[in-house]
């Protein structure tokens, strides 16, 4: 082989290695849109969704029919209350592909933040078109009704989720605050007996019973129920509030006095703690301080504490 032979020969390998790192570089070192798409779940799991959402669009603009990119990027914008950007998200993902489950399920949840309940409701009917056992979409489905004060039908959500799914205590508690509004008191204390069953903890549940058993004037269940709200949070008001008003209904004035100090201990601008202080205090002949009371009550911006002032305090 001649020198010149040689030479070029060796031009051409070298330029051959040259493509090969350049281009094998690119290959190496560029991400693709799968990639871009973890990262943003990655970020997304940790809670940094603007970070997310940045990840997001460079998955989107590698591939601008992902699927997965649009809808993830929708719930972070849902997560920092940009529910308009997140239905767009939504909608997008979904004019791609019109079957898409998660895309009208968290379309709904976006809407019923914003209180579009109806609007929730045809999305929530369509995820359950395509997914009949979807447990946590007849859920949401009920609770939008339940907002729209549809609570015959949230209750029929409620019991479809109770039929998926016997051990949800959320769904036997939302149902009985359903049925509590229709004033079937007797079928609310059943649900919200059933979540108790389920989650003894369920400190919710145990305070609308109490109410529920005080509307049938079960005052000495309502305290029980009522007691069991203060073990687990000692710290409520509206609970003893609502125990001094059983126990008033009970003739044990100087019960509920306590009751409605420790209310207004905890809440110093209970209007209705004071006004109903002042009460008992006024059948125990306590006139001074009950008319302070009323007093108290009227500044706070109950009304009726006015009348009684002119009626016991002149």
């Amino acid at each position: 082989m001649t020198t010149n032979k040689k030479k070029k020969l060796g031009l051409i390998v070298r330029y051959i290695s040259m493509l090969i790192v350049l281009f094998g570089g690119l290959n190496c070192y560029s991400q693709t849109s799968e990639e871009y798409l973890n990262r943003g779940n990655s970020k997304f799991d940790q809670g940094d969704y603007p970070g997310a959402i940045i990840e997001y669009n460079k998955a989107i603009k590698i591939n601008p029919k992902s699927l997965d990119a649009y809808n993830n990027r929708g719930l972070s914008k849902s997560n920092l209350k940009d529910y308009i950007g997140a239905i767009s998200d939504y909608n997008k993902a979904i004019e791609i592909y019109p079957e898409y489950e998660e895309a009208y399920n968290n379309r709904g949840n976006s809407k019923f933040n914003q209180q579009d309940y109806l609007g929730a409701i045809i999305d929530y009917n369509k995820v359950i078109e395509i997914n009949p056992k979807r447990a946590i979409t007849y859920y949401f489905r009920g609770q939008a009704k339940r907002n729209l004060q549809n609570y015959t039908g949230s209750i029929v959500d409620y019991s479809k989720v109770i039929e998926i799914d016997p051990t949800d205590a959320d769904a036997y508690f939302c149902r009985g605050l359903a049925k509590k509004s229709l004033y079937d008191y007797q079928g609310a204390i059943a649900d919200y007996s059933e979540a108790i069953e389920i989650n003894p903890m369920y400190i919710n549940a145990y305070f609308q019973r109490g109410r529920a058993k005080s509307k049938l004037h079960d005052y000495m269940g309502a305290i029980r129920d009522y007691n069991r709200v203060i073990e687990i949070n000692s710290d409520d008001a509206e609970t003893y509030y609502y125990r001094g008003m059983a126990k008033g209904s009970l003739h044990d004035n100087r019960g509920e006095i306590v009751d409605y100090s420790k209310a207004i201990e905890i809440n110093p601008k209970f209007a209705e703690a004071y006004y109903f202080r002042g009460w008992a205090k006024i059948i125990l002949e306590q006139k001074d301080s009950g008319c302070l009371d009323f007093s108290k009550a009227g500044e706070l911006g109950y009304e009726d504490a006015y009348e009684r002032i002119k009626e016991y305090c002149q």
